[in-house]
């Protein structure tokens, strides 16, 4: 994972600074109205000018205030009492302090640019995890900004709100109450929002300060009113049912050990906003929605002089100044409100201050600005989606931005869902979801850190050295358990929302250039179980092909690629390749800068293939070289597979796959990322298929003698012919196997004296048809296993080879049909001298007899959609090369797609 090179990283898909924007010091990480000009893939970052306290400490501290702080430390204090709330407090600053580790980690081991949480996820989880959690990120700053504007208009009202127990206005209390009129003057603050939003988010951003030293002398005026305010007592009106007007008697007592004492324990009862009893899992969501502004901070790492200091110095302190000014706080109220103030008057700050307006500006200020802050961040959030094409048309028109690069679309589409929002009505009516959100996208960011520590990439090194996969696992713990205590059905419903959105972004499965930490996990893991796999605690019983297919030209083999990719059977399946050369005359390794087209290739044909390439002066020795040093392990090739040496010429399969033509180009999603090797530099890397008068890089000897290798290094050969007559072997072919049927002629067909059906290869001969028949597209073929017997004679012995053979296939659980061929006409074509009939094939074998046997297996197996026939061993001499492929072309002609197979380990087994 290259978290250092966050550029590189971004260039495919965002190709124009942070999100097309550049980060200023506001809150959220708000962006500037001034578009960077840049070149395509490289960001170009603007001056670092931000320190620790304007770039860190301001923006954390104003989005951990928001309106928890004024307008709902009563309502936690008063209903869980003063012990439970400061438990509220530990536990919630404990989660966060944990993910705050995983944020510092992250955040100096590389720059992080727009989106924060959403970068920092999908940079370090790749997209499907990334674009999941991003957009659930999302919408929990939407209902975090919903929940702003519900506290904000609260605060009007408890101001300005007309009296319930007056028919008439007095003085300012004008405004009427209400559902609808609670959504209206909502709908109102949110039209300011956005109208900020579009038209001054950078002067928004640059006032950040002045909001903090508002909301400070706000906050020291109720601190100083403990001690200069005497003693009141209030009269609370509340509407109630059937218009009923309902009245409470509160008081402010100032410092007294009574209501300290009465104000301990919980006391939890109806909430008056909501009409709904209140639990310590209700109060304590109202209470985590000040714990949610810990990433500000991060968000400005590429505005910061020094991000790898300032984030985590920035970040702890305001982390501990804001847990320091709330357990104050709460202690402080504990002391000197009595509980029915408390709970019946969420505004009561304003009751008992020196002066009112103090609080109420405070109040104001902070709402607004966390209002603002969460439409900008979350706007955002949904321009990096959109510029990395995650979800496609829905998300495509919040690319567009201003002149001034606004991302004024996805400030729209923001007001739109925050609107929907505020028909809550009330605070505490979303403040359960806002949290479960805001837990989910912390355990994702916890776990993005566990993830990078756990894969031991040596590019994990962030200079925040205070945390440990026990922390990030901790915190995924807690962010869960707190979830479900919260309220388990939101929490189970924003999870399935998850799972959902990472099938959709699996199955649409976009490519990038970013490093997927699943790559290093999965390396960490393999790694791990190849030493575990022992190749001397192997067994017949487990065998399986693990394939070695050698192609020259892919144009003219993708139909083999593809049926030996059935043939594998759940085993290694190995793509090798000869660049002939040698790298002594070269000032490079050519085979380095081919893999990409390789791999694009085995992408395109949908196969589960491995790719191996080599540079050798021949092809016969870069063969040899393949055999030996491919896999690792207990995973290396035990089966090679060759085409067949003839002069057929072959057909061209990318002008046949609709893959591979230039009219899919337009098919591919325009944000797929595909490693550099688009659709006609694919065409172009591989030559064309070779013509009649082509030259061949390999003659008939060093063809022979591959074949002779791979026996001697006991390996399996397979020669694969006339596949490119093979049809709907493709990755989108629906074939099933019902209407095909697999030939096995298990006989040595050019030693007819052999008659031995049980040796070595004739075993591996039915397991390789057996393999094929379980595969996919085989599944329901049918197969038969032709017996070759000669009935002239007068010995019968031929009937019990057959009921030895039915017995054999039954106790190898082999379901096929046997058929009898008698085949004397063919015999007596086979004239050697008595002493040559079970030796080696020479180059004495008739003409008349290769063809009486090519003409009995196109009778008997003309219909056949693949034959299975016995490769015999290739002679020892040289100069009878040639001879032996005449024989093998002879007898194969005109058949259709066959193999070849010669077979050298034992691969049966009838025991349990």
């Amino acid at each position: 994972m290259r978290l250092s090179a966050m550029a590189s990283e971004r260039s495919p898909l965002i190709t124009s600074g942070v999100c097309g924007l550049t980060l200023t010091a506001g809150p959220c990480g708000s962006a500037s109205d001034s578009p960077q000009e840049s070149g395509p893939g490289k960001p170009e970052q603007g001056p670092r000018r931000l320190n620790t306290f304007f770039g860190v400490m301001v923006p954390t501290i104003l989005s951990m205030f928001s309106i928890i702080l004024f307008l709902r430390t009563g309502f936690v204090v008063g209903h869980a009492g003063l012990l439970q709330g400061l438990l509220m407090v530990v536990v919630a600053y404990t989660i966060i302090s944990l993910t705050l580790l995983s944020i510092c980690a992250i955040s100096t081991n590389g720059a992080i640019q727009g989106g924060g949480a959403y970068y920092m996820i999908s940079r370090s989880l790749g997209p499907e995890f990334g674009g999941s959690i991003g957009l659930m990120f999302f919408l929990a700053k939407v209902f975090a900004c919903g929940e702003y504007v519900l506290g904000l208009v609260e605060a009007i009202l408890d101001v300005f709100g007309a009296d319930p127990e007056l028919s008439l206005s007095e003085g300012w209390r004008v405004l009427p109450h209400g559902y609808w009129y609670t959504v209206l003057y909502s709908s109102v603050v949110l039209l300011l929002c956005l109208f900020v939003c579009l038209v001054g988010a950078h002067i928004y951003s640059r006032t950040a300060f002045a909001i903090l030293l508002v909301v400070t002398v706000s906050l020291l005026s109720v601190f100083v009113s403990t001690v200069a305010v005497k003693p009141k007592d209030f009269v609370i009106l509340h509407q109630g049912p059937g218009n009923q007007t309902l009245r409470y008697n509160a008081s402010y007592t100032g410092f007294s050990a009574a209501t300290l004492r009465n104000n301990l324990g919980p006391g939890y009862s109806l909430d008056y906003s909501t009409n709904s009893v209140m639990s310590f899992a209700t109060v304590f969501a109202v209470m985590f929605t000040s714990c949610t502004g810990i990433m500000a901070g991060a968000n400005m790492s590429g505005e910061l002089k020094t991000p790898s200091i300032s984030i985590p110095k920035g970040t702890i302190i305001a982390v501990f100044y804001t847990f320091t000014v709330y357990v104050l706080l709460f202690i402080l109220v504990a002391a000197t409100c009595n509980r029915t103030l408390l709970i019946q008057d969420y505004g009561f700050l304003q009751r008992i201050n020196i002066w009112s307006p103090f609080v109420t500006i405070g109040i104001y200020c902070a709402s607004l600005s966390a209002a603002m802050c969460a439409m900008i961040g979350a706007s955002r959030i949904l321009h990096a989606l959109a510029l990395d094409h995650l979800f496609g048309l829905p998300l495509a028109p919040a690319t567009v931005t201003s002149n001034s690069g606004n991302p004024w679309v996805a400030v729209l589409y923001t007001w739109g869902l925050a609107q929907c929002v505020v028909f809550a009505g009330q605070l505490n009516a979303v403040a359960s979801l806002v949290t479960v959100f805001y837990l989910l996208a912390y355990a994702a960011v916890d776990l993005a850190c566990l993830a990078l520590e756990w894969a031991s990439a040596p590019n994990f090194r962030p200079t925040f050295q205070l945390f440990s996969w026990h922390t990030c696992l901790l915190g995924i713990l807690s962010c869960l358990v707190m979830m479900f205590v919260i309220n388990p059905v939101y929490s189970s419903g924003s999870i399935v929302l998850l799972l959902l959105l990472l099938l959709f972004l699996h199955y649409r499965s976009p490519t990038s250039s970013w490093g997927y930490i699943s790559q290093a996990l999965i390396f960490h893991q393999v790694r791990k179980y190849l030493l575990m796999l022992d190749v001397r605690k192997d067994h017949v019983k487990f065998w399986r092909p693990q394939v070695l297919l050698m192609v020259s030209n892919p144009r003219s083999s993708c139909q083999l690629i593809l049926f030996v990719n059935q043939l594998k059977k759940g085993g290694l399946f190995v793509l090798g390749h000869v660049q002939l050369g040698d790298l002594d005359s070269l000032p490079s390794d050519p085979v380095q800068t081919q893999y990409n087209f390789w791999l694009s290739l085995v992408d395109k044909l949908g196969v589960k293939a491995f790719v191996d390439l080599t540079l050798s002066p021949s092809v016969r020795q870069g063969t040899q070289h393949l055999l030996r040093i491919t896999g690792l392990g207990g995973m290396k090739p035990n089966t090679l597979v060759l085409g067949f040496y003839d002069s057929c010429t072959p057909d061209d399969f990318f002008l046949q796959d609709s893959a591979f033509c230039r009219s899919s180009v337009g098919d591919s999603s325009e944000g797929e990322y595909n490693f550099g090797v688009d659709l006609p530099s694919l065409q172009a890397h591989f030559p064309p298929v070779r013509h009649v008068e082509s030259p061949r890089w390999l003659s008939p000897e060093e063809y022979v003698g591959i074949i002779s290798d791979a026996i001697k290094m006991n390996k399996n050969v397979c020669l694969g012919r006339y596949f490119f007559e093979l049809q709907g072997e493709g990755k989108d072919s629906k074939v099933d196997g019902s209407e095909r049927t697999i030939d096995v002629w298990p006989l040595n067909l050019l030693q007819p004296g052999s008659g031995d059906y049980q040796d070595v290869c004739s075993l591996f001969l039915l397991q390789m048809a057996c393999v094929l028949n379980m595969s996919s597209k085989w599944r329901n073929a049918r197969m038969r296993i032709f017996l070759n017997v000669e009935t002239g004679s007068c010995d019968q012995g031929w009937v019990d080879n057959e009921e030895t053979f039915r017995e054999l296939l039954r106790k190898l659980r082999i379901r096929a049909s046997i058929k009898i061929v008698r085949w004397d006409s063919v015999v007596q074509h086979y004239a050697l001298p008595e002493g040559e009939r079970c030796g080696e094939p020479t180059p004495g074998l008739s003409e008349d007899f290769l063809s009486a046997v090519n003409c009995m297996l196109k009778e008997h197996s003309s219909q056949a959609a693949v034959r299975f026939l016995y490769l015999p061993r290739p002679p020892s001499g040289r100069n009878q090369s040639q001879h032996y492929l005449a024989q093998l072309e002879a007898v194969t002609y005109g058949l259709g797609p066959t193999l070849l197979i010669h077979g050298v380990t034992p691969v049966t087994y009838t025991d349990l």
